[in-house]
């Protein structure tokens, strides 16, 4: 059986591990456009930092992919993808045949059409080679504005900020972390980095990238006319699923690549999985892009082991984000901003002067989703209220308010079932 794998992410280190799960000796290869072995995406801020080194940002050991006997073709890109003569062509002009495929090509950086963004002076942070090359000329930046304030955005304005740079995050919501939290969380983040020295502007974006007569950047126009310095842009909106091959090769296309619950795709014997899958989401119980890391990894996984011939479901994934911002933790999960009309109950607890804030989402008896900042510690017992579908009590629901998650509440029957090694056995 020959696997061949587009992409070399997380989801792509799921998969080669799914695969050899089920089959240790067919062949693997992983195609990347990217010229670097696996690594983590949420690390390349800290290298940028110059916390960690490019070594430490490895997902697994340089040993990997000869031990799960995968040859690799990096810095290879994929031209066109033809499911029905079951081959890939890249651009270098090597074709490469297959018996199943997976494309697990993730996101690409959004990039609104700001006039004067084309040119020197203007970066994405999504890769490592993006981290490089802001590493690389971060000694010369002074000022820099970043464009979005979303995690990628504030990840990319810490990391330069803990290199001496002057850092103003424009973002176009109301808050910051919009996405991902919610109006007090967001404000209770920016109030900790305005008093560490940045510049936070909401309800704004970028007009202009203003260049001087030489082409290079000199600053930002906004859109409500103010004007920021700025020696270099990064551009941090977010990304969008990355299916260009998988639509011009005819395959069913919405937001991300559809796939049913075995990861599979429109394309016979071809599946897609982490950031460009539109696979279940978990509590929605619809097809959603999810573009977080162990989301990523528990397709590839299961995606892979679907290739090699088992029939595993997907169960659906679970959005979920947790960041720091100098000593503050946040976590979010679940439905964390839940719509006004969906008959959802919201249970909040705020000490701004602690900066803690604890926001739990209720559907009818079930938790669905939580916001935490500051104290996050009980955050795995949260999930799991959101995991195992535990009804609650009002009682309950107060106690979980107060911050006394305890899996001693939950019903026997779920309690035995997923506290009970014994009861697993049976």
């Amino acid at each position: 059986m020959k696997y061949v794998i587009v992409g070399n992410g997380v989801a792509s280190i799921g998969a080669i591990e799914g695969i050899r799960r089920v089959d240790p000796e067919g062949t693997i290869t992983v195609v990347s456009d990217e010229k670097f072995k696996t690594y983590g995406r949420p690390l390349i801020s800290y290298f940028l930092a110059g916390k960690v080194t490019n070594e430490r940002v490895s997902l697994r050991d340089d040993s990997f992919y000869e031990d799960n006997k995968v040859e690799l073709k990096l810095g290879q890109k994929v031209k066109r993808v033809d499911p029905e003569k079951k081959i890939i062509y890249l651009e270098n002009e090597e074709k490469v045949d297959f018996d199943k495929l997976l494309l697990a090509t993730g996101g690409t950086p959004f990039c609104p059409p700001i006039p004067g963004s084309d040119g020197p002076g203007v970066y994405f942070f999504t890769t490592l080679a993006h981290a490089q090359t802001l590493n690389e000329v971060c000694k010369e930046l002074k000022k820099v504005v970043v464009i979005g304030g979303g995690l990628i955005g504030l990840k990319a304005a810490e990391s330069l900020f803990d290199r001496g740079v002057e850092v103003s995050i424009v973002e176009l919501a109301p808050r910051i972390l919009s996405a991902a939290f919610d109006d007090v969380a967001g404000n209770i983040v920016a109030r900790r980095l305005k008093k560490l020295g940045f510049n936070i502007y909401c309800n704004t974006t970028a007009r202009e990238i203003k260049r001087d007569t030489n082409g290079q950047v000199k600053g930002v126009f906004l859109q409500d006319g103010r004007f920021l310095e700025a020696d270099g842009v990064v551009i941090a909106i977010g990304v969008v699923p990355n299916v260009t091959l998988a639509r011009e090769a005819g395959i069913n296309v919405n937001r991300g690549i559809v796939v049913d619950e075995n990861l599979k795709t429109s394309a016979p014997d071809v599946y897609a999985a982490g950031d460009v899958a539109e696979a279940l989401d978990f509590l929605w119980q619809e097809p959603r892009v999810t573009p977080i890391w162990p989301n990523a990894y528990s397709q590839g996984f299961i995606a892979g082991q679907n290739m090699a011939g088992a029939e595993r479901k997907y169960g659906g994934g679970l959005a979920m984000n947790s960041i720091g911002f100098y000593g503050l933790p946040t976590i979010s999960a679940g439905i964390a901003n839940p719509p006004e009309d969906g008959g959802y109950e919201v249970l909040t607890y705020v000490d701004e002067e602690k900066e803690i804030y604890r926001k739990l989402v209720f559907k009818g008896d079930k938790l669905v989703g939580y916001v935490l900042v500051g104290d996050v510690d009980k955050a795995g017992r949260f999930t799991g209220y959101i995991r195992n579908q535990v009804p609650v009590t009002q009682e309950v629901k107060l106690h979980l308010q107060d911050n006394r998650p305890t899996p001693l509440e939950w019903p026997e029957d779920i309690f035995q079932q997923r506290w009970n090694p014994q009861a697993r056995l049976r």
